[in-house]
């Protein structure tokens, strides 16, 4: 056996047990929070508050405009200059959420734009309330609609999880530099850490698939 292969076969476990320990965890919880931003954002901007559209609107602009690591450099680097010291992985969570809700936000907005306005009109002339609508007309087509371009987006959040190597979380990536480090085989080890991502991604693909399925049948 090469030395090259028997170095891959022996970093397996510890990349793969960092990405179930570290990278997918710190990409659910992400999304999760997320999507609650991405919903209020979304509801905001197409409301009538003007002060809180324009708030809102300017968290979009500034999220979907900078690079995610100066974004993260931000929250862990810069944040204690203003007596504000964040634990990695809550500085990590804060900033990937705040991302990815800019980004999803403005799906569920177009997905709700989309959705034709004579919809709108025939349920309030059937007597129904703002929430009446959003909860029976409006969000099981958003749903169906926003789906696609939200997993899209949470499929970016598990790539650019790799950035939190940069601020000490031991996540996929930085195991894989740790390894390189002490085995001089950077090829190997970061086609390593390529393939299993890709491995994550496709899993991620695929039920992406079901989901739409699942929505377009039942939601």
């Amino acid at each position: 056996m090469s030395r090259e292969l028997e170095i891959v076969l022996n970093s397996i476990w510890p990349l793969l047990k960092a990405g179930l320990a570290v990278t997918i965890p710190l990409s659910l919880i992400s999304f999760a929070i997320a999507l609650v931003i991405a919903v209020i954002t979304a509801l905001v901007k197409l409301s009538n508050f003007k002060i809180l559209k324009f708030i809102f609107s300017t968290y979009v602009w500034i999220f979907r405009g900078t690079p995610l690591l100066v974004q993260l450099f931000l929250v862990f680097y810069g944040l204690p200059k203003a007596g504000i010291t964040l634990d990695p992985w809550v500085a990590a969570i804060i900033t990937f959420s705040l991302n990815t809700g800019a980004y999803a936000s403005e799906s569920i907005r177009a997905s709700i734009l989309s959705i034709p306005k004579g919809q709108w009109e025939a349920a309030e002339s059937l007597g129904m309330t703002y929430w009446q609508l959003l909860r029976r007309v409006i969000a099981p087509q958003t749903i169906r609609i926003s789906l696609p371009p939200v997993t899209n987006d949470f499929i970016d959040l598990v790539k650019g999880t790799s950035l939190a190597a940069s601020i000490t979380i031991a996540e996929m990536f930085m195991i894989g530099q740790q390894i390189v480090a002490f085995t001089y085989e950077p090829l190997a080890i970061y086609s390593l850490v390529a393939v299993l991502y890709l491995i994550f991604v496709s899993i991620l693909t695929i039920i992406q698939g079901k989901l739409e399925k699942y929505a377009s049948k039942y939601i």
